[in-house]
């Protein structure tokens, strides 16, 4: 039980919950108080809208997070899910445009089949070119984010579409909580975090992509196949990024080449802050939500103190600095002390015949 205890307190998923919660309190303290018609007193933070506002805005990149967390442990990256992003809303919008007034519920079906196409199809365009191409995931995502960026602007003509008020009905749904709020972002986020992490945890092919990302050399020898564990991962980040694209957009009403700009920075942000290793063999689904969730409060928190909106790009990248100096930080720690367990009980000559002889993964000084 003591051991439990322990393990949860020092997990990655409690620190980041603890943060969130205390920056609540914080906000909560500093946003102050109204008082609505009916003379009742509200705190400008801590409110059912301000709270399922915070996770409507942190949903749709904290979704393209988990995809983007499977690459990451994969020892990949994906530069590309802000693109994905536009050109799969203006695929959708334009498509919708083309078949013209068919029933809501054949819309919804439409759009969502296009959306989640274009990102599935453009995963495995990302994927396919980094293992056939053998080009590191940074220059092939970094291109693939202009090409489909450019396809997107020229495709609208650098305009905003319309999609049909059915899509915003469906997304922006109460569900019987009230005008006022729209909780099927929210719910979306925590069914992806959920199935997320999951098959990261809980399925033979997210075991492979810890073990592809940890040791690439000693999988192939296992006898993985790295090439269709690299594929899938860029296509589920793609899927993800098709799915957040079919909830912004109908959320928001309209598509264009501009959504979702600057995506990139959010998006590895939350699965960097949430303990996603850079390096690969490590990271969670659960994490990079919180990730997500954190970074959208300080943006919150920003507003709430009347601060320069210039700021959250500093906090942002300060961030991931941090974020980044902390896990290797305490990747050398696990290291050393691996070192000293590895030495422990044997004589002084033994122990450095022991040391000299450890790979360099371990000899971490």
């Amino acid at each position: 039980m003591r051991v439990a205890v322990r393990d949860v307190l020092g997990s990655q998923q409690f620190g980041l919950t603890a943060i969130i919660v205390l920056l609540g309190i914080v906000l909560t303290f500093a946003a102050g108080s109204h008082t609505d018609a009916a003379g009742v007193t509200h705190n400008n933070f801590l409110n059912s809208y301000t709270l399922i506002q915070v996770a409507t805005d942190a949903s749709f990149f904290a979704i393209m997070a988990v995809g983007a967390t499977l690459v990451i442990v994969s020892g990949g990256i994906d530069l590309s899910v802000g693109a994905v992003y536009a050109v799969a809303g203006v695929t959708m919008a334009l498509v919708l445009r083309a078949v013209g007034p068919v029933s809501p519920t054949a819309t919804v079906l439409i759009g969502m089949v296009t959306a989640l196409g274009v990102g599935l199809l453009s995963g495995l365009l990302n994927g396919a070119m980094v293992v056939g191409l053998n080009v590191h995931p940074f220059i092939i995502t970094l291109g693939t984010m202009w090409v489909l960026r450019g396809i997107s602007f020229v495709s609208s003509h650098a305009e905003s579409i319309l999609v049909p008020p059915s899509l915003m009905m469906a997304a922006k749904a109460t569900l019987g909580l009230g005008g006022a709020l729209s909780p099927i972002p929210m719910l979306a986020m925590i069914l992806v975090t959920i199935v997320g992490s999951i098959y990261l945890t809980r399925t033979v092919m997210g075991r492979h992509i810890v073990a592809v990302g940890g040791n690439p050399e000693a999988s192939r020898f296992s006898g993985l196949r790295l090439g269709r564990v690299q594929i899938g991962v860029y296509v589920l980040s793609g899927l993800t990024a098709g799915i957040a694209t079919f909830l912004g957009a109908s959320f928001y009403g309209s598509a264009s080449c501009a959504d979702a700009n600057g995506y990139e920075l959010y998006v590895i942000a939350s699965a960097v802050v949430g303990g996603a290793s850079l390096t690969g063999g490590k990271g969670s689904a659960v994490s990079a939500t919180l990730g997500a969730i954190l970074i959208v409060m300080m943006r919150q928190a920003i507003r709430t103190m009347h601060l320069d909106q210039n700021y959250e790009w500093i906090i942002v990248g300060t961030a991931i600095i941090v974020a980044v100096v902390l896990d290797r930080h305490g990747t050398t720690l696990l290291a050393r002390r691996m070192a000293r367990r590895a030495t422990k009980g044997v004589g002084p000559a033994d122990a450095r015949v022991a040391s000299s002889e450890a790979p360099p993964s371990v000899m971490v000084s």
